[in-house]
């Protein structure tokens, strides 16, 4: 079996703060949020190659990123594009990676923005015993949010029916980016040619289902899909379970540190009161208060009351005289 881990996103929702980084490498506690699926997938013996899916701009950062760490599996696999509206779709970026690297296996496909409450390997034990093409599913408790992603209906743990971003969702149990396909359902070529929609990958799991078995891995717990502000703090919420979390190196003076906090290495926060944020690593906040904010890395501000902010690097904000 193959691994994808897809990083081909340019997550301008995100942005300032990942305008020059993907946000697979933005941090949830000790590390990062994709580098707990290649932890994953390094230990998992029936993975053979993990293929990371991703564009030219971000290329070389996963390249450096992975010669520095001590994973071995993974291989930067690259999308001919460099700008959001160049992108071609996830079906299609599939089809052309299994395309160029040849692939001829059973293959697993993750999204490497989506932090999981379960075991990767517990998917393919599933995906393995049904032998046909699998998706992990979660109840998201709202329809609201569930018509933002491919609703699936079940009997028993067999696909009756999927639905990508329904008008009027019925349930609220959608399919997350998580997924696995026998050899003989790679199939994307065949979908492609049909005029059928290259981006989501739901839209793919619609077209198979309506042509062969697909089956249900449910799970409980957490998922987070970490494509917005508001998804990565709730990422991090739910990391620190209501604690904080500071860099050995990171200096905090006179400061209320709050819940759901994480002060990277090297950042200096003074005289400051900060609640639901990160500060990243080399910032400096001094008497000010922070709350529902991402400070990027060296940062300086000073003397600001910040809410619901995104403060880019290497950013100077001070309300009072230098």
């Amino acid at each position: 079996m193959h691994a994808v881990v897809l990083a081909g996103g340019y997550a301008t929702r995100l942005w300032p703060i990942t305008r020059h980084r993907p946000k697979m490498f933005l941090p949830v506690g000790e590390t990062t949020v994709v580098d707990r699926i290649f932890r994953e997938l390094e230990t998992d013996d029936r993975i053979e190659d993990v293929y990371v899916s991703t564009n030219e701009r971000f290329a070389d950062e996963f390249r450096d990123h992975l010669a520095e760490s001590a994973f071995e599996k993974p291989v930067v696999s690259v999308e001919e594009t460099t700008a959001e509206d160049e992108k071609f779709g996830v079906v299609g970026a599939l089809a052309q990676l299994v395309d160029r690297e040849g692939i001829d296996d059973d293959l697993l496909v993750v999204a490497g923005d989506n932090l999981v409450d379960f075991d990767l390997s517990e998917f393919v034990d599933f995906s393995q015993r049904k032998a046909s093409p699998a998706l992990a599913a979660y109840d998201v408790g709202s329809r609201r949010k569930a018509g933002s992603y491919g609703l699936v209906e079940l009997d028993g743990d067999r696909v009756v029916d999927f639905q990508e971003k329904p008008d009027d969702p019925k349930s609220t149990l959608v399919s997350i980016a998580c997924y696995a396909f026998p050899r003989d359902q790679l199939r994307f070529g065949e979908y492609l040619e049909g005029g059928n929609n290259p981006d989501e990958p739901g839209w793919y799991l619609q077209w198979l289902q309506a042509r062969t078995a697909v089956h249900a891995f449910v799970f409980d717990g957490a998922w987070f899909d970490i494509g917005t502000p508001e998804s990565y703090l709730e990422t991090v919420a739910w990391y620190l379970d209501g604690g904080s979390y500071v860099a050995d190196d990171a200096t905090v003076v006179d400061s209320d540190v709050g819940e759901n906090v994480h002060i990277m290495s090297g950042a200096h926060v003074t005289d400051s009161t900060v609640e639901r944020s990160l500060v990243f690593p080399g910032a400096r906040v001094t008497d000010c208060e922070l709350h529902d904010s991402i400070i990027d890395e060296e940062t300086h501000l000073e003397n600001i009351d910040l809410a619901g902010a995104l403060v880019g690097a290497h950013t100077r904000i001070s309300n009072g005289e230098d």
